[in-house]
Order: C-alpha cells, then sequence, then structure tokens
C-alpha cells in the first residue's frame, strides 16, 4: 500500500470537519511543516506546503499514521478496566478542579523517578488562553493544577518539545479522549518517524470529556462580549450540565450548556468516546462524590502509579463510586455524536 501523506489526511479529516485538534500531527511531523493557527473555531491544521514524501519522494505518512480520525471511533462506554475508585488528593493542590486526584498521581510518579514529564494544559490567569506545556518538577505541576479542558489547544504539540527537544523518556500524557486516541497510535506504530514518541510515553491519563470548546469564541465572546465578564477576573470554569462562572469576588454566573453550541468545535460532534477508553488511567468528576475524583483503572501501568501516589501519601482511595451514572452520560454522548454528525461528506 503506498505511503500516506499530509494530502490524505487533509481530503479525509481535514476538510470533511472530522479533526479532533489534538496536535499528533504536528508533533510528529519531522520537516515541522504542520501547525495550527491562532483565530476563533481553527478547525483543523495548516500547511507550509513541504512535505518529505509529497516533496522529496521519501516515505514518511507520520501524521497519517498517528490521526485518530483516519479509523473508527473506539467502541463502548465505561469499557475495559482493573478497578474503579474514588480518590482525592492528600496534599495541598490549590486549583483542583475535583478531588486533584491526577496531580496527585502524576506528582507521586515526578519524585519518585517513575516519570520525567508531564505533557498537559497550562492557562495564562489573566486571559485564561491554555497552551500545551512541558512541566518536569511536581511543585511547578501542583502550583499550575487544574482543568483547561473546556476549550481547545493542540496538547500534543509540546510532546516534541518533551521527547525531541528535552530528551525525555519517561512521559506522562494527560488529555481528553482525542488525544488518547492519538497516543495509542503512536504506541502501537511501527513506522520509524513515530516510534521515538509511542516508546518515551510512561503513562496517559484520559480526562473524561463530553466537548471542547473554541477559546475565542467562547471566552472572548461568551464570556467577554455577551456577559461583560472579564477573564481576569475568572477564579475558575467547571462544566457540569452547565457552564459555571466562579468570579473572584465570590459570585457565581451560569450559561446552559445550549447557549454554548455555536463555541463547540466541529470535530468533537462525532466523538463517541466519554471515558479516555484507551488510557491507562481514566479521571473525572462523575460518579464521585464532590470534592473527589473517579479513577477508572485501566492497565496495569496505571494501576503502579495509582498505588505509588498511595504509598508516598499524595493521594487516598475509596471505593464510592456511582457507575450507572458514567455508563447514563458516556451513552449520551454516543446518542448525541450519532445522531448529529455535522461533519462535512
Amino acid at each position: 500500500m503506498a505511503a500516506k501523506s499530509y494530502r490524505d489526511l487533509q481530503a479525509e479529516v481535514w476538510d470533511t470537519g472530522k479533526c479532533s485538534g489534538c496536535g499528533a500531527c504536528t508533533a510528529v511531523c519531522p520537516a515541522d511543516a504542520l501547525y495550527f493557527e491562532e483565530g476563533t473555531m481553527v478547525a483543523s491544521p495548516k500547511t507550509t506546503g513541504y512535505c518529505k514524501y509529497v516533496t522529496d519522494g521519501v516515505e514518511c505518512g507520520a501524521c497519517y499514521e498517528v490521526c485518530p480520525r483516519t479509523v473508527d471511533q473506539p467502541a463502548g462506554t465505561l469499557g475495559d478496566c482493573l478497578e474503579i475508585r474514588s480518590a482525592k488528593a492528600a496534599i495541598d493542590v490549590p486549583g483542583r478542579q475535583s478531588g486533584g486526584a491526577v496531580t496527585a498521581i502524576l506528582a507521586g510518579a515526578l519524585d519518585a523517578g517513575l516519570i520525567d514529564a508531564v505533557v498537559t494544559v497550562t492557562e495564562d490567569t489573566w486571559t485564561l488562553k491554555p497552551s500545551s506545556v512541558v512541566i518536569t518538577r511536581s511543585d511547578v505541576l501542583v502550583q499550575k493544577a487544574g482543568s483547561r479542558y473546556s476549550w481547545w489547544v493542540p496538547l500534543l504539540a509540546a510532546l516534541k518539545t518533551a521527547v525531541i527537544d528535552k530528551k525525555c523518556r519517561r512521559v506522562a500524557v494527560v488529555g481528553v479522549p482525542c488525544v488518547v486516541q492519538a497516543v495509542a497510535r503512536m504506541r502501537a506504530s511501527r513506522n520509524d518517524l513515530v516510534r521515538p514518541y509511542g516508546g518515551a510515553i510512561r503513562l496517559v491519563i484520559g480526562l473524561f470529556c463530553t466537548e471542547t470548546f473554541d477559546y475565542t469564541a467562547l471566552v472572548t465572546g461568551k464570556l467577554k462580549t455577551e456577559r461583560k465578564i472579564d477573564p481576569a477576573q475568572v477564579r475558575k470554569l467547571d462544566v457540569k450540565g452547565n457552564l459555571t462562572i466562579l468570579i473572584q469576588d465570590g459570585t457565581t454566573a451560569t450559561i446552559p450548556m445550549a447557549e454554548l453550541e455555536s463555541c463547540v468545535r466541529p470535530g468533537c460532534r462525532i466523538c463517541t468516546d466519554l471515558t479516555s477508553l484507551l488510557a491507562d488511567i481514566s479521571a473525572g468528576a462523575v460518579g464521585s462524590p464532590a470534592g473527589s475524583t473517579t479513577l477508572v483503572i485501566r492497565t496495569p501501568a496505571g494501576k503502579n502509579m495509582v498505588e505509588n501516589a498511595v504509598q508516598r501519601n499524595v493521594l487516598v482511595v475509596s471505593g464510592e463510586v456511582d457507575v450507572a451514572a458514567i455508563e447514563k452520560l458516556a451513552q449520551a454522548k454516543v446518542k448525541k455524536a450519532k445522531g448529529g454528525k455535522k461533519g462535512k461528506n
């Protein structure tokens, strides 16, 4: 079979509205020819036009190889797992979104030397603008903790910084389901240009996700322009049925999810994966008491990381999880995706 190039990716994914924006293609492109522009509702990457395969006849196919939208969506709702636990951080995590369990697990792994870097998302506190980053110290990780996954950023773009620039060989990736799917493809790939990435990933923590929002449409449009809420005054955003905005003065504002449909990225509309089925550990607030995190521990590697965090006294776990609530939300996402796909055909 002939090698695939960015042109195949463009025809099958970008031009059909299926791009998830995970950033995997930009990370693995050996020519650094793929990139995401800034602006409102950036639906897919741009290219400089240079491609090792198209331009020079050198087989590559790395971008196509790692894209999570060139294959069928993972089937299932809760998925396979070893155990499901409710947990919370036993350390102070100022920006925790729910129980702070993900931060505790990663901090414990960094301090134990089980991982040497975390690829994750952080934000500018004044503008709320997200960016993908590489964090190598537990104290920095704790300082920057908090969910910034309500809106989109090409998270895996920072993987190239971790693996190629910083030479990290024990990387943890934290991301939403499309990111997890892309990493799974990296781990399984036999492409010589992709294998350094897959081989460097030690742990994948997937976050529960219903959809992500375009930053400019949500923050500049809905918050700043329509609601007159300055991003610098926002202490926390939380998506649970509605978008709840906690203001620095202690007041709150709520936006119904129906009003945010115009802010949802097009590629999210075909996603059927709520619980990050291909992760080592999946995490979310659904199913656990307030102030705790649900952990779906899927692999031995994930279990080892949780046990390490418990042994280091940075994580406390219990068994109080409402699995039915997770299943219900996961089934609703599948139904919505299958009933309302908006990608171009």
